[in-house]
């Protein structure tokens, strides 16, 4: 296999990961915004899917049949390894329907909570059970015990390997939980020093669009600290004041915007710049060709896609 190869796979998988991180729920950025602005979930989700769509083929396939034929590069031998080792367990996978519906229990289960609100009042027992299995929680719970009934007691796996990998599984779900952490507290810092109210203002005297400026908050945070999830959750809680000011402002699409503004620019003091970079044996200089700039188009063409549909949802 030639190694441009790796980079025309690479790259629509850069992009659909960094869309769907960024921008749809129940990722824990744009989770944050759905819970701090008070936005239907259902909605953003589906929204956010829409504004994907043609974000991941522009910054994926488009560009990297652009970038494929200028890039030659060879993976780290231990990444290959570890896909290719026949001996591997990782060979044994499971079905598509059953590696499919691990990944959409929680979906469904929260599109179902949306969708009860428009046949179920919501004062129902109905609307009341839909809504309590459609809780992010709860659904991604649900989600995880799907998972370890399929992936492994139904595949005959030993308990203490399904325990081992439920153990490993903590040390990464720490650090986001810190970062998150962090993010809420720089964010509470800039809340408190009133620079959420300066936005208020500023958007006011300017006329500025509360979707514009959800962007560009987010996306400075996040090219500042390295982190597009402290960019979604300090841009969430500068942003809260203008929803309280305005509550004609689209807090679904501003949470999809504020997420395409996080994604923005993803260079050195980013993680995934130097997981991708040493992943796939890349220079300083093809990481920037490849992550930065997909990252870029995936930022910009989801702010577009924002703007566009909320014209449209003005029309009605």
């Amino acid at each position: 296999m030639k190694g441009s190869a790796y980079v025309a796979i690479g790259v629509p998988v850069i992009a659909a990961l960094a869309t769907m991180h960024g921008t749809v729920p129940p990722h824990p950025g744009p989770l944050i915004s759905v819970n701090q602005f008070g936005a239907n979930i259902g909605i953003t989700m589906a929204l956010g899917v829409i504004c994907a769509i043609p974000t991941i083929i522009i910054a994926g396939p488009l560009y990297g049949k652009f970038i494929t034929p200028r890039l030659s590069v060879k993976p780290n031998q231990d990444l290959l390894n570890q896909y290719t080792n026949d001996n591997n367990e990782n060979t044994q996978a499971p079905s598509t329907f059953i590696a499919f519906s691990t990944i959409l229990v929680p979906v469904i289960m929260m599109l179902l909570h949306a969708i009860a609100g428009i046949f179920f009042g919501e004062k129902t027992l109905q609307y009341k059970i839909f809504e309590f299995f459609g809780s992010p929680i709860i659904a991604m719970f649900v989600g995880v015990l799907y998972a370890i009934i399929v992936l492994g007691y139904l595949k005959h796996r030993d308990t203490q390997k399904i325990r081992d990998a439920l153990g490993s599984s903590l040390k990464p779900i720490a650090g986001i939980m810190l970062i998150i952490a962090g993010g809420g507290a720089f964010g509470q810092v800039l809340e408190d020093s009133g620079v959420g109210t300066a936005i208020v203002h500023l958007a006011d005297n300017f006329s500025l669009s509360a979707l514009l400026m959800g962007w560009v908050v987010a996306a400075l945070l996040s090219i500042s600290t390295g982190s597009a999830t402290v960019g979604i959750v300090g841009a969430t809680n500068l942003l809260y004041p203008l929803i309280q000011a305005d509550p004609s402002i689209n807090k679904e699409l501003l949470t999809i915007a504020i997420g395409s503004g996080s994604l923005f620019f993803n260079y050195v003091n980013h993680g995934g710049f130097w997981l991708v970079k040493e992943s796939f044996g890349m220079s300083m200089g093809e990481t920037f060709k490849t992550i930065t700039i997909v990252q870029s188009i995936v930022g910009i063409c989801g702010l577009i896609m924002v703007l566009l549909l909320n014209a449209i949802i003005g029309l009605f």
